[in-house]
Protein backbone atom coordinates (compact mmCIF):
# COMPACT_ATOMS: atom_id res chain seq x y z
CA UNK A 1 0.00 0.00 0.00
CA UNK A 2 1.24 3.46 -1.18
CA UNK A 3 1.10 6.55 0.81
CA UNK A 4 -1.29 8.54 0.56
CA UNK A 5 0.07 11.78 -1.37
CA UNK A 6 -2.62 14.47 0.61
CA UNK A 7 -1.34 13.48 4.26
CA UNK A 8 1.94 14.38 5.44
CA UNK A 9 3.70 12.29 7.22
CA UNK A 10 6.27 12.23 10.95
CA UNK A 11 9.89 10.41 11.15
CA UNK A 12 7.96 8.62 14.11
CA UNK A 13 5.83 6.89 11.16
CA UNK A 14 2.61 8.87 11.93
CA UNK A 15 0.65 10.52 9.51
CA UNK A 16 -1.10 13.91 9.52
CA UNK A 17 -3.94 15.24 7.73
CA UNK A 18 -3.89 18.94 7.98
CA UNK A 19 -7.18 21.33 7.40
CA UNK A 20 -7.20 24.56 8.43
CA UNK A 21 -6.14 25.34 11.79
CA UNK A 22 -6.79 21.27 12.83
CA UNK A 23 -5.11 18.35 12.22
CA UNK A 24 -6.13 14.59 11.87
CA UNK A 25 -3.80 12.15 13.40
CA UNK A 26 -2.92 8.15 13.05
CA UNK A 27 -0.26 5.65 12.33
CA UNK A 28 0.94 4.97 8.86
CA UNK A 29 0.85 1.12 7.55
CA UNK A 30 4.40 0.87 7.74
CA UNK A 31 4.22 1.40 11.90
CA UNK A 32 1.20 -1.23 11.83
CA UNK A 33 2.94 -3.89 9.63
CA UNK A 34 5.95 -3.23 11.94
CA UNK A 35 3.70 -2.96 15.08
CA UNK A 36 2.27 -6.48 14.64
CA UNK A 37 -1.40 -7.10 15.97
CA UNK A 38 -2.12 -4.28 17.68
CA UNK A 39 -4.38 -4.69 21.12
CA UNK A 40 -4.83 -2.06 22.83
CA UNK A 41 -4.47 1.94 21.95
CA UNK A 42 -4.33 4.75 24.94
CA UNK A 43 -4.72 8.20 23.64
CA UNK A 44 -4.67 11.25 24.86
CA UNK A 45 -7.45 13.15 26.69
CA UNK A 46 -9.75 15.65 24.90
CA UNK A 47 -9.01 19.24 25.84
CA UNK A 48 -5.13 17.65 26.50
CA UNK A 49 -2.42 20.10 25.25
CA UNK A 50 0.00 18.63 23.51
CA UNK A 51 3.94 19.59 22.63
CA UNK A 52 5.26 18.77 19.53
CA UNK A 53 7.78 15.63 19.61
CA UNK A 54 6.65 14.60 23.37
CA UNK A 55 4.88 11.49 23.87
CA UNK A 56 0.91 11.61 24.08
CA UNK A 57 -0.64 7.98 24.14
CA UNK A 58 0.82 4.17 23.44
CA UNK A 59 -0.38 1.82 21.05
CA UNK A 60 0.58 -2.20 22.71
CA UNK A 61 0.81 -4.53 20.27
CA UNK A 62 1.53 -8.62 20.79
CA UNK A 63 5.14 -7.29 19.82
CA UNK A 64 6.02 -4.27 21.95
CA UNK A 65 4.43 -1.06 23.39
CA UNK A 66 5.40 1.73 21.15
CA UNK A 67 4.56 5.41 22.03
CA UNK A 68 2.83 8.08 19.96
CA UNK A 69 4.38 11.62 19.86
CA UNK A 70 2.11 14.67 19.15
CA UNK A 71 3.00 15.98 15.63
CA UNK A 72 2.53 19.44 16.37
CA UNK A 73 2.12 22.11 19.61
CA UNK A 74 -1.62 22.25 20.24
CA UNK A 75 -4.95 20.61 22.20
CA UNK A 76 -6.66 17.54 21.39
CA UNK A 77 -10.07 18.22 20.39
CA UNK A 78 -11.84 14.84 19.91
CA UNK A 79 -10.25 10.93 19.86
CA UNK A 80 -11.81 8.20 17.84
CA UNK A 81 -13.23 6.04 20.29
CA UNK A 82 -13.90 2.99 17.50
CA UNK A 83 -10.19 2.62 17.77
CA UNK A 84 -10.07 2.56 21.39
CA UNK A 85 -12.47 -0.07 21.61
CA UNK A 86 -11.84 -2.48 18.18
CA UNK A 87 -7.96 -1.53 18.54
CA UNK A 88 -7.65 -3.68 15.47
CA UNK A 89 -8.52 -1.31 13.38
CA UNK A 90 -5.03 0.37 13.04
CA UNK A 91 -4.14 -2.79 11.22
CA UNK A 92 -6.75 -2.84 8.58
CA UNK A 93 -7.15 0.98 8.12
CA UNK A 94 -4.43 2.89 9.17
CA UNK A 95 -5.66 5.71 7.12
CA UNK A 96 -8.84 5.33 7.15
CA UNK A 97 -11.63 4.23 10.37
CA UNK A 98 -7.71 3.55 11.88
CA UNK A 99 -7.15 7.23 12.66
CA UNK A 100 -6.81 8.18 16.32
CA UNK A 101 -7.11 11.50 17.41
CA UNK A 102 -7.71 15.08 16.44
CA UNK A 103 -5.90 18.48 17.24
CA UNK A 104 -6.26 22.09 17.22
CA UNK A 105 -2.29 23.00 15.97
CA UNK A 106 -0.80 26.06 17.29
CA UNK A 107 1.10 26.20 13.32
CA UNK A 108 1.18 24.17 11.33
CA UNK A 109 4.04 21.53 11.41
CA UNK A 110 6.95 20.58 9.40
CA UNK A 111 6.15 17.11 8.04
CA UNK A 112 7.21 14.75 5.03
CA UNK A 113 5.87 14.54 1.56
CA UNK A 114 4.50 11.11 1.06
CA UNK A 115 7.61 10.57 -1.22
CA UNK A 116 10.05 11.68 1.63
CA UNK A 117 8.36 8.73 4.03
CA UNK A 118 8.59 6.40 1.51
CA UNK A 119 12.82 7.16 1.23
CA UNK A 120 12.46 6.97 5.25
CA UNK A 121 11.03 3.94 5.14
CA UNK A 122 13.27 2.59 2.89
CA UNK A 123 16.41 3.16 4.52
CA UNK A 124 14.54 1.69 7.58
CA UNK A 125 14.40 -1.97 5.87
CA UNK A 126 17.99 -2.00 4.69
Amino acid sequence: MSNPENLGYTEEHEWVDLAEASATVGVTKYAADALGDVVFVQLPEVGEKLTKGEPCGEIESTKSVSDLFAPADGEVVEINEAVVDTPELVNTDPFGDGWLFRMRVDEEPELLDAAAYADLTKEGDA
